[in-house]
């Protein structure tokens, strides 16, 4: 067991963490920025579906997350390491300044700037979509991409179904509308669980796999576990920021916006997790909010300006995080 490969593990659970200061906040920024919620039972019941997830759904994401890159054997942890630094540094930078940038995008941008300087293009797994499944570097960018579409779509069409089937309700519906945030809150950190959690899972896997510590990609459920906690961690403790941004910044949000933004996001999530595809909580969560707005026809009262900030991270994304693991390339090199 090298130095490398235990602080490769440690950086591992880092990314986790730092997703957790980005996208785990989704999952209860529009249940606080309503008020069906206070932060501190928000958090708890993020935290219990946010293990669940990874636990009860499967290993799909994580099955892909491992074979985005395939460097030489001697190069795995050095690449792998770099890779997560890249991550790790732009998620803290991004949430610093409470900027919703996205987890994946980082990790994939990292990993393939890292993997390109230790070994050239053929050491990138380019992929692209493969029996209905998202492979390699492409694959994940097209769900990435297309995911937000979806996410923003399906807040559109729900918002004006739910508009239009409570026209003639009373002011007596709105308690079990924030009631039911809950319950679409609760399916949302589920959902996260089961896709981002599975991608630290998926990196920790690969590298049990070079170190060998095991004999294939299937990830023992302590690291389940660990992955899944440190994401939780992340959601306690540094999501403040992000949740402001998108509970409040972007549109302001009434009860069953929130609903609705929920119930959207989290279905994209959960359809993702089952064909194996990494998406971005933060872009579809983003995107449902927007789609609410759009959804009631207040295109004026979205704030366009935030939106062009966090699409200018998603963009800068991929090769700022690039950057960043191809310079940490060599420090790693010379601690393997």
């Amino acid at each position: 067991m090298t130095v490398a490969f235990v602080l490769a593990v440690g950086m591992a659970l880092a990314f986790a963490l730092t997703n957790g200061f980005h996208d785990a906040a989704n999952a209860i920024a529009t249940l606080v920025a309503t008020r069906a919620a206070r932060p501190v039972p928000a958090v708890v019941m993020a935290s219990v579906f946010n293990l669940l997830g990874p636990l009860l759904l499967g290993a799909a994401v994580a099955n892909t997350i491992a074979k985005i890159v395939e460097p030489p054997l001697d190069e795995v942890i050095p690449v792998v390491g770099a890779g997560l630094t890249g991550a790790v540094a732009w998620n803290v930078f991004t949430w610093s300044r409470g900027l919703p940038s996205s987890s994946s995008h980082a990790l994939v941008g990292g990993l393939v700037g890292a993997a390109l300087l230790a070994a050239g293009a053929g050491a990138v797994n380019w992929g692209g979509i493969e029996g209905g499944h998202p492979v390699g570097v492409f694959g994940v960018l097209i769900a990435l991409a297309v995911s937000p579409v979806l996410g923003m779509l399906a807040a559109v069409f729900l918002e004006r179904g739910a508009r239009r089937a409570l026209r003639r309700a009373s002011a007596q519906v709105a308690r079990p509308v924030l009631r039911t945030q809950w319950v679409t809150s609760a399916w949302l950190a589920f959902s996260h669980g089961s896709n981002d959690a599975q991608k630290a899972v998926g990196i920790v896997a690969a590298l049990l796999l070079a170190n060998g510590t095991t004999s294939s990609l299937h990830a023992p459920i302590w690291v389940e576990l660990a992955c899944a906690a440190a994401l939780t961690v992340g959601t306690a403790f540094g999501g403040w920021s992000i949740v402001r941004t998108i509970g409040s910044r972007i549109y302001r949000l009434r009860p069953l916006d929130g609903l609705v933004s929920q119930a959207s996001s989290a279905a994209v999530i959960i359809g993702a997790s089952f064909i194996g595809a990494p998406v971005s909580t933060t872009q579809v969560v983003s995107s449902s909010v927007v789609g609410t707005g759009v959804g009631r026809g207040r295109l004026r009262r979205v704030r366009w300006q935030v939106v062009r900030s966090i699409a200018l991270a998603w963009v800068t994304t991929l090769p700022a995080a690039g950057l960043i693991g191809a310079a940490a390339y060599p420090a790693w090199r010379w601690l393997a």
